[in-house]
């Protein structure tokens, strides 16, 4: 089974969790394109990666969610596109990347507020499961930071109804 970005549930609420993500190394590439073009363009250079594609010929572990984020809203144009480390490693402890559009990154342990959905992660439904994460946080009064995290756990053969996904949006306080 493939190892899934740590995190503790703080909260339940109607529909969304409250957790705790733990600290993690993301090896991620930005790119300026479409929601829908984003992650495939992306997907190659750090599969690449993690699949030997590294100065050590070292191959790294595939994790999940693999993670598109926009600072703006998922109409935006910038994406990062993130593949999370597995648990433990942090930068120094990973191979160089071979492609300069690869960079590592850690990321420190933040709350945020989760929302999980199935189906095919679609810029429509994801723009509509952020809308009502966001909706949500405001009755509940919870600050929510911009950015969004388009969150997904399987392979694109799956069949779409199959699909597990998350909306994920940082705190800015709490």
């Amino acid at each position: 089974m493939t190892e899934r970005q740590k995190f503790q549930v703080i909260e339940k609420f109607d529909g969304c969790e409250l957790r705790t993500y733990e600290a993690c190394t993301v090896a991620e590439v930005s790119v300026q394109d479409s929601y829908s073009a984003a992650a495939s363009n992306a997907f190659r250079p750090l599969f690449s990666y993690i699949s030997k594609g590294n100065s050590q010929s070292q191959s790294i572990a595939m994790t999940s969610p693999v993670i598109a984020s926009t600072a703006t809203d998922i109409n935006s144009t910038d994406w990062q596109i993130s593949f999370v480390m597995p648990a433990g490693m942090q930068v120094t402890d990973l191979p160089l990347t071979n492609e300069s559009r690869v960079v590592l990154r850690e990321v420190p342990r933040e709350k945020c507020l989760a929302l999980s959905f199935r189906g095919r992660a679609t810029q429509g439904l994801s723009e509509e499961k952020e809308k009502r994460l966001r909706k949500l946080a405001e009755e509940l009064k919870i600050a929510l930071s911009s950015e969004t995290r388009i969150c997904r756990f399987d392979p694109p053969f799956k069949p779409g109804f199959m699909m597990y996904n998350e909306i994920v949006i940082p705190l800015t306080s709490r």
